[in-house]
């Protein structure tokens, strides 16, 4: 038998796992997994754990793979906590490994321990451990890998005692490779396809998870084969279906009123990858009846809570792909396209004007990372994502502060793109650390913050619900192009209509990154 400590045998793991990129902020109970870093892996340095897991976050979904992510003991993971609920609602496959003090201090309570570390972190993880032996780390870290990029994929977490990184093992090492994805029991194929031959109305509602398991051109051929509507479920993180396609009629509010309107049209609706349905909002209409519903999902918990429909459990590309065996090519016509406003004049500097002009002179490969939610309308109407693979990340729990470290991972997961994040000032201000990396990692991308000078979502959903005099609302006085210019990277502010297009071009030609200051005017629009 070979005999190796811990850490030799868990970096032989993590190898053979391919998770040799990790996302961290040290601590001293961190040393022992740090030390002798080796040559062949890469750590990426962040300046507050929140951030650190963002970033971690969008490098996951941007590459549709797990990644590592190094914490310190319960300061860390507290800190961090924010942006792990986001990996959670967003599905992403974290496996964190938080440092914990030496087992003979732990039932001292002594200084950096965590105490009942696995608990701290539920339940926005799939799975949490702390070894009862050093020798069982190895073992603890494989089956958190394969937990994590189960279907539903989602976090993880392990604490591994700052001591058992030396102990030697003799045991093996496993490494197994990843679980894939399932089919669809074929009787709920037939029963879904003999709806489908009977509808004359159908539509389709996608979620992130379409994109997430790479199957939007399954799903744009089987729109086309149906001739069927195609929505975006509320609060989709990813973009599921290009949104310059015929079939392509929009995207669904977060409240009950507002999707059984856009769906009663229908005569069936199919939702793909998503839960049926998301809500943010209640205006008081009670259950608004909904047509008949078939919901394919790989979660068992979206199809168990869903209020109505027939349950299809299978991963998103096998359950289209089993449809796409089955389902014939109609001969109902098509809906009408959906009719997009015009640009906005160039009057005045405003959300409106800055995704339209974005649309302009993004590079047609870009990926769009959002963190801006009282202009997610705007964008919706103005900055049609059309990428079928990634186009676009955002966060599905509406936790700020995955905006700007987004930006970072994903173009540490994509340097064959060009990725531009565009962010609000409030919602940038929880994760702004993520700058410094950025120009340590000396990565060629593009911030656009849109600064109203306000936290505009509450003072909107405020309004819409008899709130008045709100507290905390009112920003202002950031310099935002100093505060990115302090961090290393090259800082612009743009406070003209006319300056827009060129300072937008500039900034995306520019090989350093880059933060875009735009001034916009306060917006009037509702968010639903």
């Amino acid at each position: 038998m070979i005999k190796r400590t811990v850490l030799d045998a868990t970096r032989e793991l993590l190898r053979e796992l391919g998770l040799t990129t990790v996302f961290g902020n040290p601590g001293t109970t961190e040393v022992p997994f740090l030390t002798d870093w080796p040559d062949d892996f890469d750590y990426v340095l962040g300046l507050q754990e929140s951030a650190v897991v963002a970033m971690a976050d969008a490098y996951a979904q941007a590459t549709r793979q797990a990644v590592l992510v190094n914490l310190h003991s319960a300061g860390g993971v507290g800190h961090g906590l924010g942006s792990l609920f986001n990996a959670y609602r967003n599905r992403t496959p974290l496996i964190v490994v938080a440092g914990q003090q030496v087992r003979s201090l732990i039932p001292h309570e002594p200084f950096l321990g965590a105490l009942e570390a696995p608990e701290f972190p539920k339940p926005y993880v799939k799975w949490s451990i702390e070894p009862a032996s050093a020798e069982d780390v190895p073992a603890a870290l494989a089956r958190a890998y394969h937990v994590a990029t189960q279907a539903p994929s989602g976090p993880v977490f392990v604490s591994v005692p700052a001591d058992d990184w030396s102990v030697t093992t003799e045991r093996p090492i496993v490494s197994r490779p990843r679980i894939r994805g399932f089919a669809p029991d074929p009787e709920a194929v037939d029963e879904l396809n003999a709806a489908l031959e009977a509808a004359e109305r159908p539509a389709i509602v996608v979620g992130g998870a379409v994109d997430q398991d790479a199957a939007v051109v399954e799903t744009v051929a089987l729109a086309e084969r149906l001739n069927a509507a195609v929505w975006v479920a509320p609060m989709s993180y990813r973009c599921s279906f290009p949104e310059d396609h015929p079939l392509f009629q929009g995207f669904l509010d977060p409240e009950r009123g507002a999707v059984s309107d856009a769906l009663a049209p229908y005569d069936l609706v199919v939702v793909l990858g998503a839960p049926a349905f998301t809500y943010h909002v209640e205006r008081g209409r009670g259950e608004a009846p909904l047509p008949p519903l078939f919901i394919v999902s790989d979660d068992e918990q979206v199809l168990a809570r869903a209020f109505e429909g027939t349950g299809i459990r299978a991963t998103p590309k096998l359950g289209i792909r089993a449809l796409l065996n089955v389902v014939e090519r109609g001969t109902r016509p098509a809906p009408a396209p959906r009719q997009r406003p015009a640009k906005p004049s160039g009057d005045t500097l405003t959300g409106e004007l800055v995704y339209s002009t974005l649309a302009e002179v993004l590079p047609d490969n870009a990926l769009v990372v959002e963190e801006a939610p009282s202009h997610r309308g705007i964008l919706h109407d103005h900055l049609p994502i059309t990428a079928t693979d990634t186009g676009f990340l955002t966060m599905a729990s509406g936790t700020l502060g995955y905006g700007v470290p987004g930006v970072v991972g994903a173009a540490l997961a994509r340097p064959d793109r060009k990725v531009v994040g565009v962010i609000g000032d409030g919602s940038s201000m929880y994760g702004i650390q993520a700058l410094w990396t950025a120009a340590r990692e000396e990565l060629p991308v593009t911030f656009v913050i849109l600064d109203n000078s306000e936290y505009a979502a509450v003072r909107i959903l405020g309004d819409a619900i008899g709130g008045a005099k709100l507290p905390g609302t009112e920003l202002g006085g950031i310099g935002f192009a100093a505060l990115a210019e302090s961090m290393g990277c090259h800082g612009v502010t743009i406070t003209e209509p006319a300056d827009l297009a060129p300072g937008l071009t500039a900034a995306l030609a520019d090989p350093r990154p880059t933060l875009v200051h735009v001034r916009v005017a306060q917006s009037s629009k509702s968010l639903y």
